[in-house]
């Protein structure tokens, strides 16, 4: 098994960012998801209910290394470039949970409310990733994370893709209908592809080392709306919610991917090994 590709979201909800090398802290990926909009009350904005943030493509210095601070490009406007702001933190909560961080100022809150076209939005740092504990049931004392929605890290693998794609053509077919085209991966948003695995081989890991990064596999991603929203036309559609809910239900949660905790911290890059520990 080989990690085939690297993924990074330097604003939360933002277009995927492919990268070639990243470094794992305690909290995830250095420069993943280290920047988000809220709304005036300082709770999270996302591409469930804001689709336009995946138009939005966001860099930092570990997606370009022309960049300082944060650049963010949409079109219709001019790119907008950040320093990362220092000032007092302000509370934020993600999906309820509490947390903190630094607004970037009004020119940036001006910016990205014209990319969403709503007025009550602000864009936040995080000033410290690993403000937020993770859930109890599946993680242990010290883990921690930032503004991804639960866990630090996500896993997919491509065999597994290809096995759901398989399902959705059937499910289509046994409907009449005219299967659509295969889903991306960047669906999914997963930090870490694997290759070389069998379908959905994932679901019995618990531990595994990427190079010489050892992470922890904490529990199956539950998928949400986000996985149906095309990000090139923002059409969605019922796929693979639809697929999932027949073949990957886990109690309440339609699965696909694993969400996996750091044990050790270092440097990931596309091609490592992947070993198995449990």
């Amino acid at each position: 098994m080989r990690l085939l590709s690297l993924h990074l979201h330097p604003l939360k909800s933002s277009a995927v960012r492919d990268v070639g090398s990243a470094r794992v802290e305690a909290a995830g990926l250095v420069g993943d998801r280290r920047w988000m909009a809220v709304d005036a009350a300082g709770a999270m904005l996302t591409a469930r209910t804001e689709r336009r943030l995946l138009t939005i493509t966001a860099d930092t210095a570990e997606t370009d290394p022309s960049v300082t601070g944060l650049r963010l490009r949409a079109d219709g406007l001019d790119d907008l470039a950040l320093v990362e702001p220092v000032g007092p933190e302000q509370p934020l909560t993600v999906f309820g949970d509490r947390t903190v961080g630094v607004d970037a100022g009004d020119r940036a809150a001006r910016w990205l409310g014209r990319a969403l076209r709503r007025e009550d939005v602000r864009l936040v740092h995080a000033s410290r990733p690993a403000a937020r504990s993770l859930d109890p049931r599946h993680s242990r004392p010290g883990d921690h994370t930032g503004f991804a929605d639960g866990f630090p890290l996500l896993l997919t693998t491509t065999a597994s893709l290809q096995r759901l794609d398989e399902l959705v053509v059937a499910e289509a077919l046994a409907r009449g209908e005219e299967p659509g085209a295969p889903l991306p991966m960047h669906r999914f948003r997963p930090n870490l592809v694997v290759d070389g695995t069998d379908p959905f081989a994932e679901d019995g890991w618990s531990r595994l080392r990427v190079g010489s990064v050892v992470l922890r596999v904490a529990k199956p991603c539950g998928r949400c709306v986000m996985t149906t929203v095309d990000p090139a036309t923002l059409a969605s559609g019922r796929e693979p919610l639809r697929t999932l809910a027949r073949h990957r239900r886990r109690g309440t949660q339609l699965v696909f991917g694993q969400n996996l905790v750091p044990e050790t911290t270092g440097e990931l890059r596309v091609g490592d090994a992947v070993e198995l520990l449990g």
